[in-house]
């Protein structure tokens, strides 16, 4: 979707500041939040697609103003609500409704370690058919501009680039954030040249590598 989570290539938002020896967490709250994402996951009411679906659905000027963990904050809230697993009125007065929901699958403290340091694998390997491209081709990034989540960002639509790498297949995060199904499609490594991003302006020497689903992509 177009949004102001596409900030790639946009002007006027400052520049980037490198913190020499950063921490994991600058504060003790945002590694609770990590812990409340991992530990929500065992749910199973949605996927890593619709959880970034629904950072991108912030109201723009909270995307803007928030800070990282605040938006997973933010957006665990409005998953949860949404499923049905807490009430706004729980989030607000800090107690749990007089009638809780159904018992969902609970993670216990005996699971906590080993599901927080789980990692869910995206490859389907025996999923899709043949590639349609392979290394050395020259693509170009469809013009599409969709409602809902693609991991295909603005500055590159309509763009020139070639297939430098095939990293095989993997689930559609188009399809996939809005329940639609895997449908599983081959991922490649596409090389740009910063000019032909940016224009004349940028150094010819620059180049920017951007993983791109199949859908993406037509033979330039």
């Amino acid at each position: 979707m177009n949004g102001i989570h596409d900030l790639g290539g946009m002007h006027g938002m400052g520049p980037i500041v490198r913190e020499e020896n950063e921490p994991v967490f600058h504060e003790p709250w945002e590694g609770r939040v990590y812990a409340i994402t991992r530990a929500i996951g065992a749910f199973g009411k949605w996927n890593l697609d619709a959880s970034r679906h629904a950072i991108e659905m912030l109201p723009p000027a909270d995307y803007l103003r928030m800070s990282y963990y605040e938006k997973w904050l933010a957006r665990n809230i409005g998953l949860l609500i949404r499923h049905g697993i807490i009430t706004r009125e729980e989030i607000e007065t800090g107690k749990a409704a007089t009638e809780a929901a159904p018992a969902l699958r609970r993670l216990s403290a005996a699971e906590a370690a080993a599901h927080a340091n789980r990692r869910d694998r995206y490859s389907r390997p025996d999923a899709a058919a043949v590639a349609r491209f392979v290394v050395g081709d020259r693509v170009r990034a469809r013009n599409m501009n969709p409602e809902g989540h693609t991991r295909l960002p603005r500055y590159a639509r309509g763009k020139q680039g070639v297939i430098s790498r095939h990293h095989g297949i993997f689930v559609f995060p188009d399809t996939n954030a809005h329940f639609q199904g895997e449908q599983p499609q081959h991922l490649y490594s596409v090389r740009f040249a910063a000019r032909e991003l940016w224009g004349d302006e940028a150094s010819p020497r620059d180049c920017v590598h951007l993983d791109l689903w199949d859908p993406y992509l037509d033979h330039a």
